[in-house]
């Protein structure tokens, strides 16, 4: 790092400020129990037991929701995997041992509430999903180079705050009012564990300015979502984009540019020639990401008013 601290050292620098974000998380989350989020009632055997296996026609979602929460739930199951590298980047000693705990445990939460609910409901077929995280988890996902402070706390930050909108929009696409405030109430803990990393990353823009705004330039300029090893997830995000639940414009106008304006990053004047580099670098990567995600609302737009069109006809025909 040329700013000549290791990360060992950052983590002791930064240890006081780990705590106070502690506590103020804390301070801000709500406890819940994951079984006051799904209704038992619905609850029946399968045949294994008894009763009747899944059927497509049992599903009250959309395909789009359906394929909304088996993502947002595929994600989530991967915890361990998260759970691993939060921990070899920030150890188990002190405030940041104690928040690795406490984020995991919050965390494993949502693929509970996620999976009772899908299960009791008969929202998907559970035979299909428990492959699917098979595959997922034993894939795992993990970075190419290792545990690295600056670039894992910046990443989780934008991730955080990403999870979080794609969960607040998958509760809107349920059309279902239990799922809505199940997925609320997780989109809440995903916004509280964002506040923590973006305090993070802030301090150690602080610290090192230069080593900092190189690590946020690369995490965003490559970034991907932590979903991107489970079972279709191209096709499964395209779809997803397309109806709204996570596109291009969410991504930079909800999550990448909020975060960088409360980093003050283009108001900075404490950079010097590598970070000045990094940040231009970065600028010139949102302007281009600006022309893609106004492409893509063109092309969604097309699309949609060509189906609108095919749609007016269809009624206009006579029976």
């Amino acid at each position: 790092m040329t700013s000549g601290m290791t990360d060992e050292d950052l983590l002791l620098e930064l240890e006081p400020v780990a705590a106070r974000l502690l506590d103020e998380h804390l301070g801000k989350a709500k406890p819940w129990n994951p079984h006051d989020y799904v209704p038992w009632d619905d609850g029946r055997n399968f045949a294994a037991l008894g009763g009747t296996d899944w059927e497509p026609g049992q599903s009250r979602l959309s395909e789009v929701a359906r394929i909304a929460m088996v993502t947002n739930l595929l994600t989530e199951d991967n915890l361990p995997s998260y759970h691993r590298e939060l921990a070899e980047t920030f150890g188990f000693d002190g405030a940041f041992g104690t928040w690795v705990g406490r984020w995991t445990a919050e965390e494993n939460r949502h693929s509970i509430v996620m999976r009772d609910y899908l299960v009791v409901t008969r929202a998907v077929d559970p035979v299909a999903l428990e492959q699917a995280r098979m595959a997922h988890m034993t894939t795992g996902i993990a970075s190419p180079e290792g545990p690295q402070l600056l670039k894992g706390v910046a990443y989780v930050t934008f991730q955080e705050l990403a999870t979080r909108i794609s969960h607040r929009n998958t509760g809107g696409a349920c059309d279902e009012p239990i799922a809505e405030r199940m997925l609320q109430r997780i989109a809440a803990d995903e916004n509280l564990h964002m506040i923590f990393y973006r305090g993070m990353s802030a301090a150690i823009l602080d610290l090192c300015p230069d080593d900092m705004m190189r690590a946020i330039t690369d995490v965003v300029t490559r970034f991907q979502m932590p979903g991107l090893t489970q079972p279709n997830f191209r096709r499964n995000a395209v779809i997803l984009a397309k109806h709204g639940i996570y596109d291009l414009r969410q991504h930079l106008d909800v999550v990448i540019r909020p975060v960088l304006r409360s980093w003050n990053v283009f108001e900075r004047t404490d950079l010097t020639g590598p970070g000045e580099q990094a940040r231009d670098r970065l600028a010139a990567y949102l302007d281009d990401l600006e022309g893609k995600a106004r492409r893509f609302e063109e092309q969604r737009e097309r699309v949609l008013n060509r189906r609108d069109r095919a749609e007016r006809r269809k009624v206009a025909v006579p029976a």
